[in-house]
């Protein structure tokens, strides 16, 4: 028997059974939770006039130069962050940015080298007692440093007058320069006093060059190089340290004329962050 077409509309357009319903579950209440209080962000900046790299890095071994460098090949970024990647993993990225870790000789260009090299994979276990030392002991005293010269292969160790036995041709040995405003004879002498309590257990070796360059390895405890009037830099018993307020004078090396208390620049090198709380340039993305 056919149904009228009415009927059939008309029961099509009947509500459906309480059976055939399938209610929706109610969501849960959102939940709304607190942001967490970022952390203060402790800056670092540069004292203008105060730039003590210029004397060892030159044009092609600045950021610019790196950026450059990177580029010129495609496996040195993968390169760069796989060393990025060790550093981190071994608890001592951002004690300097990773880039100026790669720097070579200050005499690259002389010698024909290139600006950045990547060490070997097997050499970069040797770096590390090197970069907690200066992060412990290094930063605490003289607030933030740049590397000016790191691994050198034989080659070009030989070409810059480097010592055959040279541990910067094994990358444990990094040439820094003070970030903080700070003369020559204030550096020697709190970098001596901190390496003659702390040096040992790092086997830390310690030396210093011209102006403000010095010289940080682990491989073997022992220092040298001489202060401005030709004495040894680190005699093996300190005298002493002046009692406050005796003054580091660094006017002579900003023309500013200002000095500031040795008990200030303590405090405020160890105040300072690291280079070190941002990497911009490595791994290069």
């Amino acid at each position: 028997m056919r149904l009228p077409a009415a009927l059939l509309l008309a029961l099509s357009c009947a509500a459906p059974s309480a059976a055939q319903l399938h209610p929706v579950p109610a969501l849960p209440p959102v939940v709304t939770l607190p942001l967490p209080t970022p952390a203060p962000v402790q800056s670092w900046t540069r004292v203008p006039g105060w730039n003590p790299a210029a004397d060892y890095v030159t044009a092609g071994q600045d950021e610019p130069g790196y950026r450059r460098w990177v580029l010129e090949q495609p496996w040195r970024q993968s390169a760069v962050r796989q060393f990025h990647d060790y550093l981190t993993a071994s608890g001592v990225s951002f004690v300097a940015p990773t880039w100026q870790l790669l720097r070579t000789a200050s005499d690259w260009q002389r010698c024909g080298a290139q600006p950045f090299e990547v060490p070997p994979s097997e050499d970069w276990p040797n770096i590390v007692n090197t970069l907690r030392y200066v992060r412990d002991h290094v930063v605490p005293r003289v607030g933030p440093v740049e590397p000016v010269s790191v691994f050198r292969n034989a080659g070009l160790n030989r070409c810059a007058g480097g010592a055959p036995e040279s541990v910067h041709r094994s990358m444990s040995a990094v040439d820094f320069v003070p970030l903080s405003p700070i003369d020559r004879p204030g550096l020697i002498r709190r970098l001596c006093a901190e390496h003659q309590v702390e040096g040992p257990r790092y086997n830390a070796g310690l030396g210093f060059y011209t102006k403000l360059r010095f010289h940080v390895d682990s491989w073997k405890y022992r220092t040298w190089g001489r202060g401005d009037h030709g004495e040894v830099a680190c005699p093996k018993v300190l005298p002493p340290a002046p009692s406050v307020p005796a003054t580091d004078v660094i006017a002579a090396a900003t023309g500013s004329g200002a000095t500031t208390t040795r008990a200030a620049s303590v405090q405020a090198a160890k105040a300072a962050p690291d280079p070190l709380d941002k990497d911009p340039l490595a791994p290069l993305r």
